[in-house]
């Protein structure tokens, strides 16, 4: 706690009559102040912001990387002309692959062009009696769309040949059942990367907000505070001030992450990327509440910080729970484990906006969802404050939740 902040808080006090006392709003948005003031100078979490924008970029290339080249295949042909060229172009469409074709003058220059990588075969009298394929070690693709060019160069010989002219076969209409497959894959694959985001920053701030408890509690900071202001306004301001860090840091990622996709084209439908960022981003503000007040009554309960990670393990184990299950509705977003978890407040969070993003929820059970994880945050920031204002002024050693909760209502 700064000094400057120190000073806005006693100066709250029934010691300074002079001075007008702050409103419980005022209180509350001193105490967020002094979060956002303190954590943002922190390097830890200067240092962790970094990382996360590197880690975000880093995925944008490495996918830039990946899909760079991978559908081009570099052939080198020897003694060929246009109609071999097209005939591999066109075997290389019906693969799936873009064909590029290099002449060589001689196999002596193929082979070494092969041997150095810089065509993955080359093709040897193409139109001859016994065509020759040189590769480095298998064949692979490349064998596979040089025999099918091959037998179409053949076929198209022999039946000049004979003097056949044959008509153009028909075109096939391509009839797709699910047309929209392909974006839900990618919202599917948006929403998780958001999904493990939001899981880990829901676990930093969480234990931000516990440290910070412990803290206050074990240099006995928090009597002073208690003096000039209620345990809810200090609990409240505390959840907020590192709730606009959090969601700030989760919009940077965000608009990065957005930014990054449309400007290396890694997706084809951007409405429905900033929709399912969107979404993320209201599941994440949701768990946070509900995760924030779960940490700091947990942590109020304990004043050393060797003794934080036994009261917190059982609050880090649920949405340790909830990114597995969300990994799983990846998966099969319709699948009863993911549709009933997908209700269960703490776990909702991380399961939700998978489902939202393959189609798989309806209106009305996204909104129950919600309505579910408003009614446990309310509950959890209830009881939990009745465990903080219990344990807050009780130092020393562990204190048990059936005394945190007597004493708060003593």
């Amino acid at each position: 706690m700064t000094a400057t902040a120190d000073r806005d808080v006693r100066s709250t006090g029934p010691a300074h009559s002079d001075v007008t006392p702050h409103s419980p709003g005022q209180l509350v948005r001193l105490v967020a102040g002094r979060e956002v003031n303190t954590r943002i100078r922190d390097k830890g979490f200067l240092a962790g912001s970094a990382f996360l924008i590197l880690l975000i970029v880093g995925m944008l290339v490495f996918q830039v990387l990946i899909n760079s080249g991978e559908d081009t295949t570099r052939l080198g042909v020897i003694g060929g002309d246009a109609t071999v060229s097209d005939a591999l172009r066109s075997q290389g469409e019906a693969l799936g692959t873009e064909v590029e074709v290099v002449e060589f003058d001689d196999e002596a220059a193929a082979s070494t062009a092969v041997e150095d990588g810089d065509v993955e075969g080359a093709l040897l009298s193409p139109s001859g009696a016994q065509p020759e394929l040189l590769v480095e070690s298998d064949g692979g693709q490349v064998e596979t769309l040089v025999q099918g060019a091959v037998q179409e160069l053949s076929l198209t010989q022999q039946l000049a040949d004979a003097d056949v002219t044959l008509q153009a076969p028909p075109e096939v209409e391509v009839v797709a059942l699910d047309p929209d497959a392909e974006a839900d894959f990618e919202a599917i694959i948006v929403a998780l990367m958001g999904v493990a985001v939001l899981y880990g920053l829901l676990l930093l701030f969480g234990q931000f907000v516990a440290q910070g408890v412990v803290e206050e509690k074990s240099s006995r900071v928090v009597e002073l505070l208690l003096a000039t202001m209620r345990p809810w306004q200090l609990l409240a301001g505390k959840i907020i001030g590192l709730g606009v860090l959090a969601l700030g840091q989760m919009l940077v990622i965000a608009v990065i992450g957005v930014a990054g996709a449309l400007a290396f084209d890694l997706v084809t439908l951007p409405g429905d990327l900033i929709g399912t960022v969107l979404t993320v981003l209201a599941w994440f503000v949701l768990g946070y509440a509900f995760y924030a007040a779960l940490f700091a009554a947990a942590a109020s309960l304990v004043s050393r910080q060797e003794d934080l990670g036994s009261v917190i393990t059982p609050a880090t184990l649920l949405p340790v729970i909830g990114i597995v299950i969300a990994i799983q509705a990846a998966q099969d977003p319709t699948g009863t484990l993911a549709v009933v978890t997908s209700y269960v407040p703490g776990i909702s969070p991380m399961v939700m906006p998978l489902r939202q993003a393959a189609g798989a929820a309806e209106w009305w059970e996204v909104a129950l969802a919600v309505v579910l994880m408003l009614v446990a945050i309310a509950a959890i920031v209830r009881i939990g404050g009745r465990v903080y204002a219990g344990a807050l002024l009780r130092t020393g050693g562990r204190v048990k939740l059936r005394e945190a909760l007597a004493s708060e209502k003593a």
